[in-house]
């Protein structure tokens, strides 16, 4: 297996996924350094540190692989990024909440990477790493439910028989005879109310904190974005007299005292929101009704334009690390000698 991995190279898949698998993992390392230094109750310490712990080890795990390979190992996020000596900014609830909200996150990543890996050895990290991954998300959710702020999804009645769609009406979700929401189209709801609640009050505390002016805007931005979209899909779920999840934004504490670099806090909502794109386009091919299906468009619009703009503030600012690209031929053309 040594021999054959010395004479396979990293092909673009296995370079990307490491690259932002690395990137990712040195900023988690920082907030989750942070938070571990205002934190008083010993449970949720104990699922940070777990955390914690799983980030250094990816950490070092991806840095080996890239040395093996002569790969440079990007910068990411490191010391400078983070003051461990600033005030606290969030409650010891919020950081189990935003543990299940990056590990959802994480998880995607990771399953995605498994069938597209060449090498025995890369495909066995994610396949570990994912592991992990759902034993730290179970351990949050088992710390949630024991300290009671765990919301559990809305219930709906156990069908009492088979059924079958017989009319097209079905699709409707404008005008007329519009049913009720199905199991799979609240579920994904939920999940995206869900992780919204969580990136609001994330912005909440970065937008009071962030030094320059351009990044605060773009954090304020994100707010109110974020919080347009949770009302809107939880005005279906209360359509149907469904609950949805509550605010988490009295989780947020005063402190104006920044924790972290406004490069840091600029990438991790890039990084947010472009899951977000990608929750949103799944619950989009499973949901049923047009007037969902258009909603889901609507925000993908939306979310892309942001982040697109971050990606401008990362870019002038000389902040945004380029993962690894393919062969520019013509530009090898234009230079030959």
């Amino acid at each position: 297996m040594k021999s054959n991995h010395n004479q396979m190279r990293l092909t673009s898949t296995e370079m990307g996924k490491l690259w932002v698998t690395y990137t990712g993992n040195t900023m988690a390392k920082c907030v989750l350094s942070y938070f571990l230094q205002h934190i008083d109750d010993k449970d949720i310490k104990k699922v940070v540190k777990k955390a914690l712990n799983l980030c250094e080890t990816l950490i070092e795990n991806i840095k080996d692989i890239f040395i093996q390979e002569n790969f440079p190992v990007p910068i990411g996020f490191t010391d400078e990024d983070v003051n461990l000596g600033a005030p606290r900014l969030f409650s010891d609830e919020f950081y189990l909440h935003y543990l299940k909200y990056t590990g959802k996150a994480g998880m995607s990543i990771y399953s995605i990477a498994i069938p597209i890996m060449a090498r025995k050895d890369i495909r066995d990290f994610y396949i570990k790493t994912l592991n992990s991954t759902i034993n730290l998300i179970t351990e949050v959710n088992d710390t949630l439910m024991a300290k009671g702020h765990y919301t559990m999804p809305p219930q709906i009645p156990t069908p009492d028989k088979i059924d079958f769609v017989e009319k097209q009406s079905f699709l409707k979700g404008f005008l007329g005879d519009v049913r009720s929401l199905h199991a799979l189209e609240i579920s994904h709801l939920y999940d995206n109310i869900e992780n919204n609640v969580t990136s609001k009050g994330l912005l909440i505390g970065f937008s009071q904190v962030a030094k320059a002016e351009r990044v605060k805007n773009f954090l304020l931005r994100g707010k109110e974005i974020t919080n347009n979209q949770i009302e809107e899909c939880s005005q279906h779920l209360h359509k149907n007299n469904l609950p949805s999840p509550p605010l988490l934004d009295d989780l947020v504490g005063t402190s104006t005292f920044s924790p972290f670099s406004d490069k840091l806090m600029v990438w991790h909502k890039i990084d947010m929101f472009s899951m977000k794109i990608r929750s949103y386009a799944n619950a989009m091919s499973l949901n049923g009704r047009r007037d969902l299906g258009a909603m889901y468009a609507r925000f993908l619009m939306k979310i892309g334009v942001y982040v697109e703009d971050g990606a401008n503030i990362m870019i002038d600012h000389g902040w945004m690390e380029q993962p690894p690209k393919a062969t520019d031929r013509k530009e090898l053309a234009n230079n030959k000698d």
